[in-house]
């Protein structure tokens, strides 16, 4: 039983996060849905070098749009979109704000009701301390009035989330945690570059969801957004196992989505994209793969799931319910030494009759998922469609006919909410 929606013969259990007419701006629009969709080794790191090489990809994570000013800003336009939105607005669709970066005067504004949560200019001066994340704004001096003149995008945005310490959208960085409360088509829908149909198609991906191919083949299948965390020893990198490093990805998303300096060429999807004249991003992908093959997974919190349940349902992910068979190993993938067809999936077919997200990309295939962390993530599946744990090792259950009790599901749970 697998969990990328992951069995059919095998019986294994995946639950997987991964991870048009008239709509003429697609090799324009995308945002950073999946910069960091990312899996892989770091080989032959160490010492001071390796820790510098940390520290770096870290910035470049957090705060490094590779240039793609040139499409948000000159193209799509949404400086002028994020200048006229209020802080609570943007907290309303997923964006988040890091507690950190807030000085102790405007933390006590905040508090105190002196700096206005409901003013875009908040959002200015919010932006000008680099605190809003993943988004990345010049402000400058305009008649007296500091005014948002450039603004452009990093993986932080999809891929950082907050532990809302401070308040609800608020508080310390959580790098590697997916956002799912980050309604990407809602916000690039906003532009006023867009035509209405397309428009139409971001507004209907919903919070946590991201389509990283669209742009190319024109047919709208979001995938969930996936975490950048718990990848050392992983060497597929997406939902689909396209590249052997996190390199790869990042330079797929870097280019061809965020619309970054550079270039991205995939002769097995002829994809084939430059931006610009310079380059952006290739300097800065070891240093982004360090830091992302750095985040851990995050341990369940104490008492979220029945210790004595699990340590039963751990017996069945080995046994009965044949969740090893794929789910194998420290990391409980086997996608270092294979993958699986879209037959395998249990996120297969697609919700709404989209066609099949592997069949969109270079592999035509599907990867098993990572486990650890997997109680931090829902929904489950590429696509999202098992909305809870429950949900996933339900429909394993059904369509295997693995003949587990309702007991023996529950238990199986409680297992994977412990990793």
């Amino acid at each position: 039983m697998s969990a990328t929606g992951i069995t059919k013969t095998s019986r294994r259990f995946d639950p997987r996060p991964s991870g048009c007419a008239g709509l003429r701006l697609w090799h324009l629009l995308l945002p950073v849905g999946v910069l960091c969709l990312v899996a892989g080794g770091l080989a032959g790191c160490g010492g001071d070098d390796n820790a510098q090489l940390v520290a770096d990809g870290k910035q470049t994570f957090r705060f490094d749009t590779f240039g793609d000013e040139t499409k948000w800003t000159d193209t799509l336009h949404m400086d002028q979109v994020v200048s006229a939105v209020d802080p609570t607005t943007a907290l309303k669709v997923g964006l988040k704000v890091d507690a950190e970066a807030l000085p102790p005067e405007v933390v006590a504004g905040i508090q105190g009701g002196t700096i206005s949560l409901t003013d875009p200019a908040t959002t200015i001066a919010l932006l000008k301390l680099n605190a809003v994340i993943g988004v990345k704004g010049t402000v400058a001096p305009v008649g007296g009035k500091d005014t948002l003149t450039r603004v452009g995008f990093t993986c932080a945005l999809c891929h950082s989330t907050v532990d809302n310490s401070f308040a609800p959208g608020i508080g310390k960085r959580l790098d590697g945690w997916p956002n799912r409360d980050l309604n990407v088509g809602a916000i690039v829908a906003l532009s006023p570059a867009l035509d209405p149909p397309t428009k139409a198609v971001f507004n209907s991906w919903g919070p946590g969801k991201y389509d990283p191919r669209i742009n190319f083949d024109g047919k709208n299948g979001p995938q969930v957004i996936p975490p950048a965390y718990g990848l050392n020893g992983v060497n597929k990198i997406t939902a689909t196992g396209d590249g052997d490093n996190i390199e790869y990805w990042n330079r797929y998303v870097g280019v061809t989505q965020l619309g970054g300096h550079g270039s991205f060429s995939e002769p097995r999807t002829g994809v084939n994209v430059t931006n610009g004249t310079d380059d952006l991003v290739s300097s800065k992908l070891p240093g982004l793969q360090a830091y992302q093959l750095s985040l851990a997974a995050p341990a369940p919190p104490a008492g979220s799931f029945d210790a004595a349940a699990a340590a039963r349902g751990q017996a069945l992910f080995a046994g009965a319910a044949k969740c090893a068979t794929c789910h194998s190993g420290p990391e409980f993938t086997d996608a270092n030494t294979r993958l699986h067809p879209p037959s395998d999936s249990m996120g297969e077919p697609e919700p709404a009759g989209v066609a099949s997200y592997a069949s969109r990309s270079a592999t035509k295939q599907y990867r098993t998922a990572p486990l650890k962390g997997v109680w931090q993530h829902p929904p489950y599946f590429h696509n999202g469609s098992a909305a809870t744990l429950d949900a996933v090792v339900s429909t394993y259950n059904t369509r295997l006919a693995l003949g587990l009790t309702a007991n023996q599901q529950a238990d199986l749970v409680q297992y994977l909410k412990s990793l």
